[in-house]
C-alpha cells in the first residue's frame, strides 16, 4: 500500500509535516487559468493525497486564479490540526496568462483576505510573498506579511523565488519559515540559497521540483530508477529528499495515478553513493 514515508519537518518550529507535499497548481484550468474540465476529479485528487498521508499542501491565489484555494477549501477540512495549507500572495494574472509582481502592501493585505475566504481557513498556516516586486519596495511586502502574522491573520511567513541577499533582508523584518525556490536535480542555480536555509533551519519548497517533466539528460538517473524499479521522476524526488534534510518538496498533478507514483518515491532510499552520482 502506497503511503506517505518521508521524515518529518517542523516548519516555523511548530508545524510538523511529512517532508513530501503536494503542489495544487496544476488542479486549474489550461495555463493555470480558470476551472479544470472535472471539477469532482480536483477534489478527489486531493483527498486522496490526505489518504496517502500528505499533510502539507501548497497553492496561491494566482493558480486560477483563486481556483485552487477554493477547491481545497470545498474538498478538504482545511483547518484540521494535522494538515498545513500554505499559499502565496502577490501575483496578478490576466487572460494572456501572465504572472504579473505586486507586492503593494495594500494589495497583499486584500489578498490575504481572500484566500483566507476561499481556503475556509483562519488563520492561514504559512503565507508567502510570491516574487518580489521592482515596483515595490522589498522591505515594504515584507512589513506587510509581519504585520499581518503579528495581527493573528498567518500564523507564519515564508518567502519565494528570492536571493541569499532578499532572505537576510526579509529575516531582518520577521522570521522566515520557508523559502520557495525553483530547484530540481536538473536546476540548482539556487544551491546558495538552499545552504543558507540549512545553516537558518528554514524549510526550502522547491518548485518544479519535476522539471515541469523535463529534467534534462541526467547522468545516470535512468540507472538508479532501474535499480529501485522506479521511474526517474521518482528518483528525482527521492533525490530532492536525500540531497537535504530541509527540502520540502511539493510534487503537483491532476492524476490519481501519478499522485500515488509520487508518494511511493518518499519511501526510496538513495545509497550515498547514487546521491552523490546525481550531484
Amino acid at each position: 500500500m502506497v503511503t506517505n514515508e518521508s521524515e518529518t519537518f517542523d516548519i516555523g518550529g511548530e508545524l510538523t509535516v511529512h517532508r513530501l507535499g503536494f503542489g495544487a497548481m496544476r488542479l486549474t484550468g489550461e495555463d493555470i487559468i480558470g476551472e479544470p474540465d472535472d471539477e469532482a476529479h480536483a477534489h478527489s485528487v486531493l483527498e486522496r493525497a490526505v489518504e496517502l498521508g500528505v499533510d502539507f499542501i501548497d497553492t496561491a491565489d494566482s493558480y486560477g486564479p483563486g481556483v485552487s484555494e477554493r477547491l481545497i477549501g470545498e474538498a478538504l477540512d482545511t483547518e484540521r490540526e494535522d494538515l498545513v495549507i500554505a499559499t502565496k500572495g502577490g501575483l496578478l494574472r490576466n487572460t494572456d496568462a501572465d504572472w504579473l509582481a505586486h507586492g503593494d502592501p495594500d494589495y497583499l493585505r486584500n489578498a490575504q483576505l481572500c484566500s483566507r475566504d476561499r481556503l475556509r481557513m483562519d488563520p492561514i498556516d504559512l503565507y508567502q510573498h510570491h516574487r518580489p516586486d521592482p515596483d515595490t519596495p522589498f522591505e515594504d511586502s515584507i512589513h506587510a506579511l509581519a504585520e499581518m502574522k503579528d495581527e493573528g491573520l498567518i500564523r507564519h511567513v515564508g518567502v519565494s523565488n528570492v536571493s541569499v541577499d532578499q532572505l537576510d533582508r526579509a529575516r531582518d523584518i520577521v522570521d522566515i519559515a520557508t523559502v520557495q525556490n525553483q530547484y530540481n536535480v536538473a536546476h540548482r542555480d539556487d544551491e546558495d540559497v538552499l545552504e543558507a536555509c540549512e545553516n537558518y533551519g528554514i524549510g526550502f519548497i522547491p518548485w518544479f521540483p519535476l522539471g515541469a517533466g523535463d529534467l534534462g539528460d541526467i547522468d545516470g538517473i535512468g540507472e538508479i530508477a532501474q535499480r529501485h524499479d522506479a521511474t526517474p521522476y521518482q528518483i528525482a524526488l527521492a533525490w530532492l529528499l536525500g540531497h537535504s534534510d530541509v527540502t520540502l518538496p511539493i510534487p503537483g498533478t491532476s492524476s490519481l495515478d501519478h499522485l500515488e507514483q509520487n508518494v511511493a518515491a518518499s519511501a526510496i532510499d538513495l545509497t550515498a553513493e547514487e546521491l552523490a552520482q546525481l550531484s
